[in-house]
């Protein structure tokens, strides 16, 4: 089936899995972020934190992750699917960091193509880190700034909201 694919997107803490989780609960077909399953079995195998140790094969294991994802999203017989991130957001945080990346990157990026893009602006009063968050509320900002301009790179037309507006929508909730 030709499903809608929607990415739900932005810096760390802004709500991202909250709204997924409340979406899932209305029986809305929701791919879930992966990089705190990557960021988990990488402390499996003794390394504390992959993106700050090796970042590029933290994002090549994002990037072939969230294209599985892309095309396990044709298979749900689903009018619409939501993806938590999508693969524009591993090229926002290379370029955050300041890292250089491969081609195929920026290849996987063009082909991989998504219908809508809601971006959730930071809120500091939900802000918190943990184990897999690390960045502090400024770099969150930063971390927002790079993911608009790469995803409006791509030429989506962004969606910008707040969780709490997003909260109150009754079409989605």
């Amino acid at each position: 089936m030709d499903s809608k694919k929607i990415v739900i997107t932005g810096g760390p803490g802004t709500g991202k899995s909250t709204i997924i989780n409340e979406l899932l609960k209305r029986d809305y077909t929701c791919l879930e972020e992966i990089s705190r399953q990557v960021t988990l079995n990488a402390q499996k195998k003794g390394i504390d934190q992959l993106f700050l140790t090796n970042p590029l094969l933290f994002s090549e294991l994002l990037l072939k992750g969230r294209l599985e994802q892309f095309e396990t999203a044709k298979m749900y017989n689903s009018n619409i699917v939501f993806f938590d991130r999508g693969v524009p957001d591993v090229l926002a945080y290379m370029d955050y960091i300041g890292d250089t990346y491969p081609k195929n990157f920026i290849d996987a990026t063009k082909s991989t193509v998504y219908d809508e893009v809601f971006i959730l602006k930071p809120w500091k009063s939900i802000y918190k880190s943990d184990n897999e968050r690390y960045e502090s509320f400024t770099q969150a900002e930063k971390i927002h700034d790079y993911l608009l301009e790469t995803y409006q790179n791509y030429k989506y037309n962004l969606l910008m909201c707040l969780l709490e507006l997003l909260m109150n929508v009754p079409i989605l909730f």
